[in-house]
């Protein structure tokens, strides 16, 4: 099988460049074993294929009608061949994710967990850092895909909503605040906010001024030159309260609580944002499984995490 393939791709290259010589090189082969692979070719046909001429070859009126009907099972099998290429590496391949929220909770980390079950050859590289940074890297392919808030269409970008998440308040347990179940914005009007200086404090800042703007209240926000994991336990040291997504209620800092957010403005949507000219295999299985479980969760629309594990 092996040698009437290779018999075939000379014929076909012979055909193209109308020399033995020529063929060889492109197959990097000596031009003995062109010579002779296309012989045996003829003598088990029984017909010349070929015109063979000092300055080249050219194929016979039964050449040309031999390569015209194999022409199609050669392009059908370099299709398969391409398609088993890709599963190959779909199946041991790297997919580059970057996230603005927490991976301890919520569909995030059910997707990743799904596809790494289901994938377990494929390697997947998270990334934290900010939205602006994130699309400036999908564009240059750096990221195959970022998990940002918002749904709205990205600039040169496909963007796909896949879940959504309610807004919670992080406040110290000994907050007076702490002993109620559920918040609204009235309610933090006297609040001293933190966030940080770095993603996703801006995101957060802006977010914060906006929502209070609606209660005609200008908010008290002061940056934190900390890290998100640090702001939490600075939070949960009474320095001031901070906005996280429902994701974090699956971060266990000690004296730190969440309360949810009850206004239906504070359930923010999260879309995965990805370059329609990726041609990753193992990232479209990715996006896949995304599609997959965010249609399967909540009748198939956007499933709305509380932090419970579970969509409402």
């Amino acid at each position: 099988m092996r040698h009437a393939l290779r018999q075939l791709h000379y014929l076909t290259a012979a055909a193209q460049v109308g020399s033995f010589r020529r063929t060889a090189e492109m197959c990097q082969v000596d031009q003995s074993n062109v010579s002779r692979a296309l012989k045996q070719l003829e003598d088990n046909l029984g017909v010349s294929l070929f015109e063979r001429g000092s300055s080249g070859v050219r194929l016979t009126p039964a050449g040309r009608q031999f390569l015209a009907e194999v022409s199609p099972a050669l392009e059908l099998l370099e299709s398969a061949r391409r398609s088993a290429r890709c599963m190959r590496r779909a199946e041991s391949g790297l997919v580059r994710i970057g996230i603005l929220t927490s991976l301890a909770g919520g569909f995030l980390r059910e997707l990743v967990e799904t596809y790494a079950e289901r994938h377990p050859g494929v390697r997947i590289d998270v990334r934290d850092g900010g939205r602006r940074e994130h699309l400036a890297a999908v564009r240059a392919r750096r990221l195959d895909a970022a998990f940002v808030t918002g749904a709205e269409p990205v600039l040169g970008c496909e963007t796909r909503k896949l879940w959504q998440e309610r807004v919670h308040v992080a406040l110290s347990e000994s907050h007076p605040l702490a002993a109620r179940h559920k918040l609204d914005w009235p309610d933090l009007r006297a609040e001293h906010f933190i966030v940080s200086r770095g993603e996703p404090g801006p995101e957060v800042h802006d977010y914060i001024v906006r929502r209070s703007a609606d209660y005609s209240t200008y908010p008290d926000v002061e940056e934190k030159a900390a890290l998100q994991d640090t702001l939490m336990n600075l939070v949960s040291l009474g320095q001031g309260i901070t906005l996280v997504s429902a994701a974090w209620t699956a971060v266990k800092v000690p004296g730190l609580v969440l309360r949810p957010l009850t206004a239906r403005a504070d359930i923010v949507p999260f879309s995965v944002v990805w370059s329609s000219a990726n041609d990753n295999p193992a990232f479209q299985r990715f996006l896949q499984t995304a599609q997959l479980l965010a249609s399967t969760s909540c009748g198939g629309g956007a499933a709305v995490r509380n932090g419970t594990g579970a969509a409402s």
